[in-house]
């Protein structure tokens, strides 16, 4: 393998200068393709933060969901970069806190690609495994990043894959593999114990008025189903039988959005009967052409392309973001709620958020796994009362809870989606900003 990372640092293009007026973005950018495999190239894109004091700020890396998802194109254009779709400048960028770290992770997602569908990860090890050399080739390409306080944040199995790579990293640093702070990791909405976030949307919906009591039956029927699958380790299966039970939901509440239940796309949903939809279907319909909207792919494969200038022509962003979920089926279902409680018992910070309108992961389902935790300070944790944060926006209204204990703490953010940054973006701001010990 030594021979393939000396011929990764080889070919490592990085391109960095400020934004002309056409882009006007005051952060220095840089961006670039590492190697982690031979024929699976990783794409990033980094914002140095807005002002003069960067050097004093954290280094946060930003994972999207999926898998398939890209942080390059939806989390900096959709969430937290400094320009939104219509290139004009965002007030809540995280560029404005931190220095924010895109990755379009795993390779086959946003402008990563592989060369071959054999290339593609299949499981967190995998996902993880390759985010190694990555980071192993940023921090020494970018030694100034290596005392800065770096902080992973995610969002849905974006959380996921954050957790398997905090462990691999806490590894490589104790190593030596890799120079970098690691202050710990972040993760929203995310996608921790599937099976909890599953068993749990019935309930939360009837509690919203959203189900009727034939509609709980229907839904949990088939959320049972999905437990008895995960529970005779049939993942694939398990993860069809995910699909067929957003089908269900979809059914029974007239198309629900899934990423905010305050909203609705009637457009999106499916009028036949559940249950005779693939999940690969479902994944397209529902969680990836969401996040590969026609104006983002657009502005990505066009005047982003363009600017970035080192995307190979034969790549297209998102063009492998199906076949990265397909690849990742037989992983989909499967909890990682033993790492979490790996990286407490390693003293890793650990902080879980939550948008209180999502579905897809809902708050119900966070905290059912979140009281399966086997870490020492959990039953402190459990005692305390939480601390209310007013809006940033509305002062005189509550924008989020949170409390924290030792090293995990855990924020409710009100009025979110499955997107916070997008649906409550200065809340999401300010909860950076305490994570991260800046407030």
């Amino acid at each position: 393998m030594a021979w393939t990372c000396c011929w990764v640092v080889a070919v490592l293009f990085v391109v960095s200068f400020d934004i002309g007026c056409s882009y006007p973005v005051q952060a220095k950018e840089s961006w670039g393709y590492v190697d982690v495999r031979q024929g699976a190239h990783m794409f990033w894109w980094l914002y140095t933060a807005n002002g003069s004091s960067s050097e004093n700020l954290p280094l946060v890396m930003w994972l999207q969901g999926g898998p398939g998802g890209s942080s390059c194109g939806f989390g900096n254009f959709e969430e937290i970069g400094p320009l939104d779709t219509d290139l004009k400048p965002r007030e809540t960028s995280w560029v404005n806190a931190a220095n924010v770290l895109f990755v379009d992770n795993p390779v086959g997602t946003g402008y990563s690609y592989t060369d071959s569908m054999d290339a593609l990860t299949t499981d967190v090890s995998m996902v993880a495994a390759d985010m190694m050399v990555l980071l192993q080739n940023f921090f020494s390409q970018k030694p100034e990043f290596q005392k800065i306080p770096f902080h992973i944040f995610s969002e849905s199995y974006g959380g996921k894959m954050a957790a398997a790579i905090s462990l691999e990293l806490i590894k490589a640093i104790q190593k030596g593999s890799i120079k970098c702070n690691f202050a710990g990791v972040a993760l929203g909405d995310s996608w921790i114990s599937p099976l909890d976030s599953v068993l749990t949307w019935g309930p939360y919906l009837y509690s919203t008025s959203l189900l009727d009591d034939y509609g709980l039956k229907e839904v949990m029927k088939a959320a049972k189903t999905v437990q008895q699958m995960v529970a005779e380790g049939k993942y694939e299966e398990a993860t069809q039988w995910w699909a067929n039970t957003e089908n269900v939901v979809e059914q029974n509440t007239n198309g629900v959005n899934f990423y905010n239940i305050l909203t609705q796309d009637l457009n999106n949903m499916r009028k036949s009967s559940a249950g005779d939809e693939s999940c690969l279907s479902v994944l397209k319909r529902r969680h990836v052409r969401p996040l590969h909207r026609q104006s983002l792919a657009e502005l990505m494969n066009g005047p982003i392309r363009e600017k970035l200038g080192v995307i190979p022509k034969n790549v297209t962003w998102g063009g492998q973001a199906e076949d990265v979920f397909s690849s990742m089926a037989g992983d989909f279902m499967k909890p990682v709620v033993d790492i979490v409680d790996e990286l407490l018992a390693a003293g890793v910070n650990v902080t879980v958020y939550n948008g209180q309108l999502d579905l897809i992961v809902d708050t119900m389902g966070q905290e059912m796994w979140v009281k399966k935790l086997k870490w020492d300070g959990l039953a402190s944790f459990n005692k305390m009362k939480w601390t209310a944060l007013q809006d940033p926006v509305a002062t005189s209204q509550t924008g989020a809870f949170y409390k924290t204990y030792k090293n995990f703490a855990f924020y409710w953010i009100l009025k979110a989606g499955h997107m916070i940054p997008s649906d409550q973006g200065q809340m999401a701001l300010r909860m950076l900003k305490m994570v991260t010990l800046q407030e």
